[in-house]
């Protein structure tokens, strides 16, 4: 290392000044100095405490002249690199200089060079330099950021384009003994470190005017942003709405808005997509972000003005999905409506006067953008009457329809398919809120006439190629699913209106028709599409029979044969995951709705064995099945063939139902807690049903509209239901129950006896109380003692420790006759008004024209005023009204 003696000296060699030295003690100098003869011409020995020192003299004759003179010195001994070890001191010296230029602006350019040393590589002389002096340099470079303030447009340019190049690292230009290029990385990190992304954002501020300056922190930012942390940083510091703001500034190069949308995509997509969100969901950033889309949308023709106006959409589909975000205020929902239907609905809007989409790919992927926005807007309900305006249901309908050969299309085979998908997907979320726009477009006559062009053989080959084609290639699987997607969408709205032209137009039959068409040509190749087509069909049919006796004989035996066809599924495939349970669901809910209350189809049911199968179901003891099929099977027990059927099934090892549904009850009750001993009896006897979590629950307030606890006990344990088909079954005869079987059967013969006893508890509480009233009103003694217990209560509730400056409120009335509680309502039983002349009897206005009749004011003809003597009641008339009082009272109880 150089000592003081020897940097002295260097220095008077220098500049003809020669110092001595006090103390012999090592400083930091410049370089690295071994006994190479190499490194001794690499870095030059200087001693930066005596620059620093030099730089914070003032007020000394050609003082200025020297500064710069060993700020120069300095820059030229390090044109290779900084080392980390003396990189705080040469940043003090930047920050010294940098604040001499506001009254010296000669040292713009001192400052200047050092930044500009910045982008050179950092060395390190020993592996660990990275980690010590890691706290010095990213407090470094985070004073890069703070140079910002300076009003110089060379430093601010030079500035930005020293952080980045610290993303684009050059090893150095020659090779330094002794030491090493820190990672390359390193400068990132520390940059992450101190911070540097905050002053970066707050500097944008500065440059209000200065668009050069502008886009080359645009540029940092953009390099920036590629780190998660600085992203976070940059969202804290309000970037997305400071960016977003100012995407529409004049700026003929197009750098500006390109590296804006770019920074808006990497802060989405890398820090919280919320908070970025609400950062953007203002009326001023909306309205930047509408012009740009339009000016794009309007003019822009080059590949890379298409790119961009699409992200600039997908940007604000984003943006759409927070329903606090002003799109319907700031228009920009309305233009939307129109860009996305202009093609299919001619518009004599002027904004779309003379557009048109090619088929190129942005224009391919900007419609299905704006199909995509719609499904977005649509959520919120404003927006309803815009789409209605937009004639968005009509443009959606012209891709619901065959392919026409002759006609001369826009978009190629493979697009037109896309975006027919795309479409139905689309109508699946608009039509439901738009239901009498898609009745005044026939879209149940539309819909149907398309399933039956997807049921034909007429030749078509899909392309299968999108998100939305998924298991469609060389068939219309794509287009039939997405079909009754929509359709089941719109019957499950249950409007009955949608529903009788549905049924008039032939749908039930139609649905039944496909999926026998489906079941007698087995596709495995595409058996989770085709399981999907075929639960949304039964879930159709459930939809518009449910509640109709008339359309479920239409759905008839054939609808009962596809029923059957699908509860013969071997149950293991309901453990494969391609759908199979979600379609036994469907079938389940089927049965429910279209064959449960009509007897001709029951019958046929029972004749085809559909019992069996249920019971064969419900062996297979899935929770998730259980609670449904016992459902069904109480209400097919009301049909009087059903015994016979339920006694005659044999499961597995010959169990019958009667034991199949013991041994349910027994599982339940054991998830549920329920107490008994080893043999299956009752142990507790005061609660024989009591569960486990029933004695856990607390009481808690629910609203008059909600169920009940004990409600929802009954409604979601099977227990009711398995004790009502034993009930149907008289509890009696029934083969192949074992000893334990039979205790079992005991409890649910009793379960609704130990049901009823809570409401003969209740019962009696309540007699209990009026007894104990009756008791108060009768005897003096005992109205004495509840006085005093509701008193003793009342002073135990009290707060003893009464806080300072409290006022207190007795709660004591006196000559108070009540025998009970006062609650928030009195009703008072008084003397009838007829006899003693109404509340106002006594009063002045009692006196004047009108009359007190039964306690309210009544115009009469004339009233003639006489001065008699007031009339006592006699004493007898009120103890007799006092008597007829309780009376009444008792009969109310």
């Amino acid at each position: 290392m150089w000592t003081e003696e020897a940097g002295a000296t260097a220095e008077a060699q220098e500049s003809g000044i020669r110092n001595k030295s006090s103390s012999s003690s090592q400083i930091p100098v410049v370089g690295v100095v071994t006994e190479d003869d190499e490194a001794q011409d690499v870095f030059k020995p200087m001693d930066l405490n005596r620059v620093i020192k030099l730089l914070e003299e003032t007020d000394k004759d050609g003082l200025e002249e020297k500064q710069l003179k060993f700020v120069k010195k300095l820059v030229q001994c390090y044109q290779n690199g900084l080392p980390l070890r003396d990189l705080a001191q040469i940043f003090k010296i930047l920050n010294l200089c940098s604040g001499k230029i506001k009254n010296q602006p000669r040292f713009i350019e001192s400052a200047y060079d050092i930044i500009k040393l910045c982008g050179l590589p950092f060395l390190k002389k020993k592996v660990s330099d990275e980690i010590t002096y890691a706290e010095d340099t990213a407090n470094s470079i985070a004073l890069l950021g703070d140079l910002m303030k300076i009003p110089s447009s060379e430093l601010r340019i030079q500035i930005c384009k020293c952080i980045v190049d610290f993303y684009h690292a050059e090893p150095p230009k020659k090779h330094i003994p002794g030491y090493q290029q820190a990672s390359s990385s390193y400068k990132i990190q520390m940059a992450e470190v101190g911070g540097l992304a905050k002053t970066m954002v707050q500097s944008m501020t500065l440059l209000e005017n200065q668009l050069v300056e502008k886009l080359w922190v645009l540029k940092v930012l953009q390099h920036l942003s590629t780190s998660e942390v600085n992203c976070t940083i940059m969202m804290k510091a309000q970037a997305a709405s400071g960016i977003c703001t100012h995407l529409n500034d004049p700026d003929p190069s197009g750098q500006l808005l390109f590296r804006s949308s770019e920074i808006l995509w990497n802060l989405l997509e890398k820090s919280s997509k919320e908070e970025v969100i609400q950062q953007l969901s203002n009326l001023e950033c909306l309205l930047a972000l509408k012009e740009v889309f339009k000016n794009l949308f309007m003019r822009g023709f080059s590949h890379y003005d298409r790119q961009l106006r699409n992200d600039i959409l997908v940007i604000t589909t984003i943006i759409a999905q927070n329903p606090e975000a002003p799109m319907i205020e700031c228009g920009f929902t309305k233009d939307l409506i129109l860009f996305a239907t202009f093609n299919e609905v001619k518009s004599q809007n002027l904004l779309v006067k003379g557009l048109k989409l090619s088929n190129s790919y942005e224009d391919f992927e900007l419609k299905k953008l704006l199909f995509n926005v719609i499904v977005i807007l649509c959520k919120d309900l404003p927006t309803v009457q815009l789409l209605i305006d937009g004639k968005v249901i009509l443009a959606l309908f012209t891709y619901v329809k065959k392919p026409e050969k002759q006609k001369i299309i826009d978009w190629s085979a493979a697009q037109h398919e896309e975006l027919q998908l795309h479409a139905i997907a689309t109508l699946s979320s608009v039509a439901p809120l738009l239901i009498e726009e898609y009745m005044s477009c026939q879209g149940n006559a539309r819909v149907l006439a398309f399933l039956e062009w997807c049921e034909s053989e007429d030749p078509f080959f899909s392309h299968g190629n999108s998100f939305h084609g998924t298991g469609g290639r060389g068939n219309k699987f794509a287009q039939m699913r997405y079909s009754l997607r929509l359709l089941r969408a719109v019957v499950y709205l249950e409007d009955e209106t949608v529903n009788k032209d549905l049924c008039e137009k032939g749908t039930i039959q139609q649905m039944i028709g496909i999926f026998k068409n489906i079941i007698s040509k087995p596709n495995e190749k595409e058996e989770a599409i085709v399981l999907e087509i075929q639960s949304d069909i039964l879930l159709i049919l459930s939809g518009l029979c449910e509640n109709h006796i008339q359309r479920k004989e239409i759905f008839g035996t054939e609808g009962v044969d596809i029923v059957l066809h699908v509860m013969k599924t071997d149950p293991r495939k309901l453990q494969s995951g391609l759908g199979y349970n979600v379609l036994l669901f469907s079938t389940l809910d089927s049965i429910w709705c279209c064959i449960l209350g009509c007897y001709p189809s029951e019958d046929y049911f029972l004749e085809k064995e559909g019992i069996f199968l249920l019971l064969d179901l419900l062996a297979l003891n899935q929770k998730k099945f259980c609670n449904l099929i016992l459902g069904i099977m109480v209400e097919f027990c009301d049909n009087p063939k059903t015994a016979a059927h339920v006694n005659a099934w044999q499961g597995k090892k010959d169990q019958t139902a009667a034991s199949l549904l013991i041994k349910l009850w027994r599982k339940e009750e054991k998830e549920l807690g329920v107490k008994r001993d080893k043999n299956g009896k009752i142990i507790d006897t005061k609660k024989p049903l009591f569960t486990s979590f029933q004695e856990e629950q607390k009481i808690i307030p629910l609203p008059a509209n909600c169920p009940s606890i004990a409600v929802m006990d009954v409604s979601e344990n099977i227990r009711a239901k398995i004790y009502a088909i034993l009930g149907k079954l008289d509890f009696e005869n029934l083969p192949g129950l074992s000893a334990e079987d039979f205790v079992t059967l005991c409890i649910i013969h009793r379960y609704l006896d130990f049901k009823i006893q809570a409401t003969h508890k209740q019962r009696e509480l309540a007699n209990k109380s009026w007894e104990d009233f009756l008791a108060r009103t009768s005897n003096a003694k005992t109205l004495k003692k509840a006085k005093s217990l509701q008193e003793k209560a009342i002073e135990a509730s009290r707060y003893h420790k009464r806080p300072q400056n409290a006022i207190f409120h007795q709660t004591h009335i006196k000559g108070l006759n009540t025998t009970v509680p006062s609650g928030g309502v009195v009703t008072v039983e008084s003397t009838p008004a007829r006899l003693v002349g109404g509340p106002l009897v006594d009063t002045d206005i009692a006196l004047k024209k009108l009359p007190i009749r039964g306690g309210a004011l009544q115009r009469v003809k004339a009233v003639k005023i006489v001065d008699a003597p007031k009339k006592s009641i006699p004493t007898s008339w009120l103890e007799k009204m006092n008597v007829d009082i309780h009376e009444v009272a008792r009969k109310q109880r």
